[in-house]
């Protein structure tokens, strides 16, 4: 279950509009087509994005450096500047772009650029497995043995090289052993929980029950679901979160009820240069995402229309975030600046 793959000297993304009728795979040979595939939520979750965007750079790296004419970090900047713009909301974009970029800026041309960017990529993808392996590992002790968990939106292999942050959670809670329900939502209105999580769940042969977004409350409140696992794709330093729209709302209930509510993200989604997640930048998406289902119109014409792609969870709501460094609880502003600079893991 591979969202990203280097084949041949294309980029391979598994194009997760058509999911779960049709498994399209996307073969990209332009650093501008990978920048739509991006926009387009072909190729969506922060860990995926922040993967794609560095492809990205290394294909744009490719073609100027065979244009004779080109002047190749000016133009390259100029590329990666389109790439961080692809979406607003998750951090992985730009930080993959400041570890590729003085990269090329150290190589003797650009001919050793474009190789070893490609290569900076190919790592990066083989590190994000790795870590969201970690974050699985630490995050499955916080799964109880025959209790249950509700998620959110897609965070499994689709939504990163190939393992997944909260859902690997579960994942890696299953394959300990630990035998627990599975509660997802259906996420609208993109339907990620109902086309992906669904279809991940069922490739991994793990037992869940979907319900709408709206029955989060019901779950929580009449005990039915013992924790939430969701993912996030900005961490603000004071451990504000971004994540898909409607985490906001469960974490509130998750609060009022007493159930502990988990973030799962890799410290590459920890951006300590946000204080707050006020400042935080909330991609608002087109409005035919809402108005319309599977190319039908379902709203009444001439009605106005919001289409926010994410909220922001305050701290104070967040029961712990897990990360491939550790878990981090309050407060957020020691423990998670502690996780990125490796001085210390909170447990």
């Amino acid at each position: 279950m591979k969202a990203i793959a280097w084949v041949a000297g294309k980029l391979r993304l598994l194009d997760q509009t058509k999911l779960p009728q049709h498994q399209v795979i996307l073969e990209i040979d332009d650093y501008r087509q990978v920048i739509q595939a991006i926009r387009d939520m072909q190729i969506r979750g922060a860990p995926a994005l922040g993967i794609a965007a560095a492809y990205a750079l290394a294909l744009a790296a490719s073609e100027i450096a065979h244009d004779g004419t080109c002047e190749f970090i000016k133009d390259l900047r100029a590329a990666s500047q389109e790439i961080n713009e692809a979406r607003p909301t998750a951090i992985n974009i730009s930080w993959a772009m400041d570890r590729m970029f003085p990269i090329a800026e150290a190589a003797q041309n650009p001919s050793e650029a474009s190789r070893r960017l490609l290569a900076e990529a190919e790592a990066m993808q083989s590190e994000d497995e790795t870590n969201n392996r970690r974050i699985g590992a630490n995050g499955a002790q916080l799964v109880e043995q025959g209790g249950s968990v509700l998620t959110h939106c897609n965070t499994g292999a689709l939504a990163t090289a190939g393992y997944g942050t909260a859902l690997g959670v579960i994942r890696a809670a299953w394959e300990d052993g630990k035998r627990f329900t599975v509660f997802h939502t259906e996420t609208r209105p993109f339907l990620q929980g109902a086309r992906l999580t669904a279809w991940e769940l069922v490739q991994l042969g793990i037992p869940a029950t979907m319900v709408v977004d709206s029955a989060g409350g019901l779950l929580l409140k009449e005990g039915t679901v013992q924790c939430v696992f969701v993912g996030a794709d900005r961490i603000a330093a004071n451990g504000d979160t971004a994540n898909k729209i409607g985490t906001y709302t469960l974490a509130v209930v998750a609060k009022e009820n007493n159930i502990p509510f988990y973030v799962a993200a890799p410290i590459s989604t920890i951006d300590l240069t946000v204080q707050c997640g006020e400042q935080i930048p909330i991609e608002e998406r087109d409005s035919a995402e809402v108005t319309h289902l599977g190319g039908v119109r379902t709203a009444a014409e001439g009605i106005g229309i919001r289409n926010p792609a994410f909220d922001v969870t305050p701290n104070q709501y967040i029961s712990a975030i897990v990360t491939e460094e550790g878990i981090a609880r309050a407060p957020y502003t020691t423990n998670l600046a502690s996780l990125v600079t490796g001085t210390n893991v909170t447990k």
